[in-house]
């Protein structure tokens, strides 16, 4: 089919929801990632699961490539657009379909943003606990296996997410999971679709476990003299299994940037946990006691408390932006992020490596990290006019990969593989490749679906 016919059919569906308009195309052509922009053909708007599932039969019956966007948030390219195809936008399907208080879960629709369901939830006494730290739509997540800062007790989406509405490639609507807190009923298809990137069908509704909003939240910093030192405090936080909502690790020069981006008042630049506790009053002193023990055999200084739910929204919020506060030290660049997470007991290693790594490179990579599942980032800085620079960043996030399996870790923690992790996820899962490429062909033989994102079919 001609292009042109094909936007005569989708804009019979869908009228003024579908649109050829260059503008418009652009502001649907990438994420936070790295890669210039590429504009799809069309972007189409559907605003229910039918029409969504009406606008991929027509792409499938005609072999045209769908790209799935939410708030486009991710990084590592999962939503580029596609020359030969059209970009789907969610952004009508917005609506939190029900709240089951007593049974803490609830259904939404894919572009239902976290802060949005929280806002609902906060009178009910419940809250979704995933937090990556943009505002990205829980469809987004769910395809992208997110976690975020709370992973430590609450886990990811993976964790959380009972059920799906699904459209598969040739139009199908499939509802995948139950309500009920356990199942046994055949293949565990939810956990299929979470994670993958939106190759194998288009995420249209989620349901998820709430929690309950803690009796008593408590968040304090913690400064150190080396980063190795905050890493071995949060290691050994876990080993002893003290119950813990958040470990949060910046290095000096992220505290730097972030005292100054975020306007942190009473803070130091020096390698730094966030940490907060959720529970009783009492369960969260005896853990407080704990932690500080174990920071100050660690030469950590004395806990500088957030005194209140503004101060302690605050320190979060600039926790949460990070990656824009990196972004704004200087015009016109560009972020490389990386994202290794590797087994607790081989974090600090892990750290340290990379740690020596970018001093040899004379890299500018200020670093965060989930410490208490692992996981950590180094935000590199820089110019995209200099093409040795990137080959530069590129040499050490292979080597940094290479000692992450090394290290029985993996390629990614929570971004996914997208178009940039592709040859990385060549590395961690040789024998599994092919099995992939069997479920891709069979649920999606046209290819239609991101074609080139995650795997290869060639």
């Amino acid at each position: 089919m001609k292009i042109d016919i094909l936007h005569q059919k989708l804009n019979s569906l869908l009228g003024n929801r579908f649109t050829i308009a260059e503008s418009t195309r652009a502001n649907y052509a990438r994420g936070e990632d790295v890669f210039d922009p590429i504009l799809s053909q069309g972007i189409a708007f559907p605003n229910n699961n039918n029409e969504v599932s009406k606008v991929v039969k027509i792409c499938n019956d005609n072999k045209i490539p769908i790209v799935p966007f939410g708030t486009g948030t991710s990084l590592e390219g999962h939503v580029l657009g596609n020359t030969k195809g059209i970009t789907i936008s969610l952004e009508n399907l917005n609506k939190i379909i029900s709240v089951n208080a007593e049974d803490f879960d609830c259904r939404v629709q894919a572009y239902v943003t976290r802060k949005q369901l929280n806002e609902e939830l906060k009178n009910k006494g419940l809250f979704f606990p995933i937090d990556p730290g943009a505002d990205a739509s829980i469809g987004g997540m769910a395809a992208t296996s997110a976690s975020g800062t709370m992973a430590v007790k609450y886990g990811t989406m993976r964790t959380i997410v009972t059920g799906l509405t699904v459209v598969l490639p040739n139009g199908e609507i499939v509802k995948t999971g139950t309500r009920t807190k356990k199942t046994s009923a055949g293949y565990n298809l939810t956990n299929l679709f979470i994670g993958s990137e939106g190759t194998l069908g288009i995420i249209t509704e989620i349901h998820l476990r709430l929690s309950p909003i803690p009796e008593n939240i408590m968040s304090a910093v913690c400064h150190f003299p080396d980063l190795e030192s905050a890493v071995l405090t949060a290691q050994e936080i876990i080993q002893y299994g003290i119950p813990i909502a958040r470990i949060e690790m910046l290095n000096k020069d992220q505290m730097q940037i972030s005292i100054n981006y975020s306007k942190l008042e009473n803070l130091e630049a020096k390698p730094t946990l966030f940490l907060e506790f959720h529970g009783s009053t009492n369960s969260n002193r005896e853990a407080i006691d704990v932690v500080k023990e174990i920071s100050k055999n660690n030469n950590g200084n004395e806990f500088k408390w957030a005194q209140s739910t503004e101060e302690r929204n605050k320190l979060w919020k600039a926790r949460h932006e990070v990656y824009y506060s990196v972004k704004s030290q200087l015009p016109n660049i560009k972020i490389y992020t990386t994202d290794i997470c590797v087994p607790i007991s081989n974090l600090v290693e892990c750290i340290k490596f990379a740690e020596r790594e970018i001093k040899k490179y004379g890299l500018q990579a200020p670093m965060v990290g989930h410490v208490g599942d692992g996981n950590f980032h180094s935000t590199i800085i820089y110019d995209p006019n200099k093409k040795e620079d990137y080959k530069m960043i590129r040499n050490f996030s292979n080597k940094l990969i290479d000692k992450a399996l090394e290290l029985d870790g993996t390629v990614t923690g929570e971004h996914g593989i997208g178009i940039n992790k592709k040859e990385y996820l060549k590395k961690q899962h040789p024998d599994n490749l092919p099995l992939m490429q069997t479920l891709k062909k069979s649920i999606d033989p046209n290819n239609i679906m991101n074609p080139g994102k995650v795997i290869d079919l060639e």
